[in-house]
């Protein structure tokens, strides 16, 4: 089952129309949400960037899209599917309504809700080998429509299709001025002994959840030092660590890129904190 516009329908009985804004210009932005036993893991969090996303694209915000119904469109989804006890990964897509060209007829929107389930119920540290490459093919322009999750992905379709051609588990972004910002899929810390990198939001990447609860951890632990700043590639070879953090899979660590092999030490202690994290929230 989807949940379209507050409607339960089967998947395959699901339509769009071929007028759709999204699927027309792109006109849509979605939260990417982990559930575990009923839980929406981080909620507050999804539910103000998906409210900030939506004021920044000038869409407008129906009464009734408190955080109780949002939560309630979700969680009653996952009954009828059968997840609600146990794990599941959550869409929620946010389109304007169709009508006009690039001026829209109308701010009022439309949603859609899709879930699937999820092998584990909290995050695991992924040991197997992974490779990452630089993509230069194209680049992220720096400003706030990046930091935005939206429909508007062709560079990390591009970058994807690469990575694949190329035997490389991910790829990492540059913005116009050839600094780092993002992997394909979440966003990146270094860590170079004491020190912890990530790229800051002005240089365009990703305003992640899971980027915003590791920031938080990083705060708390004294021993470390915590830079949001811009990360030229030429730093990417002389750090210890490297690791890509999302809601899917939480912190995967980066074992190599081209010549250079990192670890995964700071990555393992931050997991174990995430994971504190998601089951108190």
């Amino acid at each position: 089952m989807v949940n379209i516009n507050g409607e339960l329908v089967l998947e395959e009985q699901a339509s769009l129309s071929i007028r759709n804004r999204g699927f027309a210009y792109g006109d849509s932005v979605f939260e990417t949400i982990r559930v575990i036993n009923g839980r929406i893991i981080f909620w507050e969090e999804h539910y103000f960037r998906l409210m900030a996303s939506m004021r920044i694209m000038r869409m407008e915000i129906p009464h009734n899209f408190s955080p109780e119904f949002l939560e309630a469109e979700i969680l009653q989804l996952l009954r009828e599917n059968e997840l609600l006890e146990g794990q599941a990964r959550v869409k929620l897509s946010v389109t304007r309504s169709e009508g006009g060209l690039y001026t829209p007829a109308t701010n009022d929107i439309e949603y859609l809700i899709t879930s699937v389930p999820l092998e584990e119920a909290f995050y695991l540290l992924n040991t197997s080998f992974y490779e990452v490459e630089l993509y230069k093919d194209h680049f992220v322009t720096a400003g706030l429509l990046s930091t935005l999750k939206t429909n508007n992905r062709a560079i990390n379709v591009l970058g994807s299709i690469y990575a694949r051609e190329n035997d490389y588990d991910n790829c990492l972004l540059l913005n116009e001025q050839k600094n780092v910002v993002e992997a394909l899929n979440g966003n990146l810390f270094l860590v170079t002994g004491k020190v912890i990198k990530t790229p800051p939001l002005s240089d365009g990447c990703l305003k992640g959840i899971t980027r915003t609860k590791i920031l938080e951890i990083l705060k708390k632990l004294p021993e470390y030092e915590l830079q949001e700043t811009s990360i030229s590639p030429f730093e990417l070879q002389k750090a210890d660590e490297m690791f890509i953090t999302n809601v899917a899979v939480g912190i995967q660590p980066v074992h190599k890129y081209r010549k250079k092999e990192y670890g995964e030490e700071v990555a393992k202690l931050l997991l174990g904190r995430l994971n504190t994290l998601a089951r108190l929230s």
